[in-house]
Order: structure tokens, then sequence, then C-alpha cells
């Protein structure tokens, strides 16, 4: 039996608060412990992670105390480096994640609070998060968890989310964050919306921008090669970067991989399975 992997995406209402539901088993499947890892690129995305079955472990960066046990629920802020768990036997898990800026209006967590850390729910979110995870974990399937989860998000963010020109925007987040930030407040100088930025992402703009990026050009690379047809030259151009060289020092900085490496990667060894579902 093979591991199964899905990218999910969410309902129109949650289009611009959710950017994808993640679920991964590996129930009833004997895979030696080289492949029992996770590996998943830096991120913007905070992220609701439910352990459903089984236990995850932090390996890199190396967290001795860092485990989630069965049932457990966690809330990871965005990450700045790339990051490996790992399942010590057989697993399945949930990860909701969110558009920072989203999240930020939801609960007023300061994204800026939480980068490159894994906190327990209870010690961020209140009752009511606390309950509809409880019920996640312990619904009947992965179906009846994203009803629950939507549930409970839709009337959230409809009273949540900023009105105006900027309201269900969702193709280029990174350019409607930078457009919201410049029009809210009184303040609009440089460094009032840098500010606003960080509080709502964690991350400066500049950093947010070439993730997107990166992350746009690595699905046109993985879907040309799936073709046979790949140019990653052809790729760096289309995305904006100065050339291929400049495209592959950002993969490092986000992925550890080079663009070829990602997408052999991807499609070859099943510790990089977020990279092959990515959409």
């Amino acid at each position: 039996m093979l591991p199964t992997s899905q990218f999910i995406v969410p309902c129109l209402p949650l289009a611009s608060c959710v950017r994808g539901i993640v679920v991964r088993s590996t129930l009833g499947c004997d895979l030696p412990a080289e492949q029992r890892l996770n590996r998943y690129p830096a991120t913007p995305f905070p992220t609701l992670y439910l352990q459903l079955r089984g236990e995850s472990v932090m390996v890199e960066p190396w967290v001795p105390e860092m485990v989630c046990p069965q049932g457990g629920v966690l809330l990871s802020g965005a990450q700045t480096r790339p990051t490996v768990s790992g399942n010590p036997g057989a697993a399945h898990f949930m990860m909701v994640l969110f558009f920072p800026d989203a999240l930020h209006r939801l609960t007023g967590i300061d994204m800026n609070g939480i980068v490159d850390q894994f906190v327990a729910l209870d010690d961020v979110l209140g009752a009511p998060w606390q309950a509809v995870a409880e019920r996640m974990v312990g619904a009947a399937d992965d179906q009846a968890r994203i009803a629950l989860l939507e549930e409970f998000l839709e009337p959230r963010w409809r009273a949540a989310r900023p009105g105006g020109a900027f309201d269900g925007v969702v193709g280029d987040w990174v350019h409607r964050l930078g457009a919201q930030a410049a029009a809210a407040g009184i303040g609009r100088s440089a460094r009032m919306i840098e500010r606003r930025v960080r509080e709502w992402a964690g991350q400066p703009l500049r950093r947010l921008r070439r993730t997107y990026r990166a992350e746009q050009s690595f699905i046109a690379a993985r879907d040309a090669a799936l073709k046979g047809k790949v140019s990653l030259g052809d790729v760096a151009q289309r995305g904006g970067y100065s050339d291929q060289a400049h495209m592959s020092r950002e993969a490092r900085e986000i992925s550890g991989l080079s663009p070829g490496e990602i997408v052999r990667s991807s499609l070859e060894d099943e510790t990089y399975w977020i990279y092959r579902i990515w959409s």
C-alpha cells in the first residue's frame, strides 16, 4: 500500500483566507525509516497542524522536546528555513495553511511573534478554536474534518476580511497584502507599511515577494517536467529572474535544493511528497 497525500483547495468563500489543506497518511504502509520523513520548504503560511494518528517529531532543526502526539494540535508560524519532521511509525495528519494576514485578522495574533515557532494551540488561541480542533481530531474522516473547519471559519472570515477593492483578490496574495498595508491606517510611509506587513505576515514584504516568485516558478518547472519539456532557463525568464543562477540561489534558500534537484526529488523521493502535490 502506498502513502496518500492530498492538496485540497478551500471552498470559494475561504479562498482569500486559507491557502490550502494538506492531508498525509502512511497508515498501512511499510515504509523504511528514511522514507518516513517530511521535507518542507521555508513558507510564509502559518499552519494549523492536527496529528490524527501516530506522532510527529522535529528532525531539522533538531528539537528533542518537539513531539506532537496522537491527538495533538499545533500552530506554526511562518518558517524562514527548510524544515524536516519525522514519523516514527505510520501516521495520519492534516495541515491547514492560512494566508498570514487572514489569520492575523481572525485572531489578532502578531505574526511576527510566532515566526519559526511551533506552539500548542491552547497556548495561543481561545476556546472556540480549541473546540473546533478537538472536534476535527475526533471526526470520522477527512471530509468531515474539512466540513467542520469551513463551518467554523466562514462566518468569522466574512466578518473579519477587509472590504473594498482588495476583497476576494487571491491570485498574487503578496501584491494584495502590500496594497492593503499601504491603504490601511493613517501612516503611509514606507516604514509604517513595512511595520504593518511584519505584524500581519511575520516577514518583510521583499522576502514574501521572493517566496511567492519561487513557489510559482517551482510549480511551473514541475508541471513542465511532468510533460517532459522542462527548460529551467525559460522558467527563470518567465519568473522574472535575472538568469537561471539567480533562480537557483533563491530556490536553495527556500528549499535547500536547486530547481532541478527539487523537480527530481519531488518525483522520485517520497520524503519530498509536499513538492509533488503543491498547487
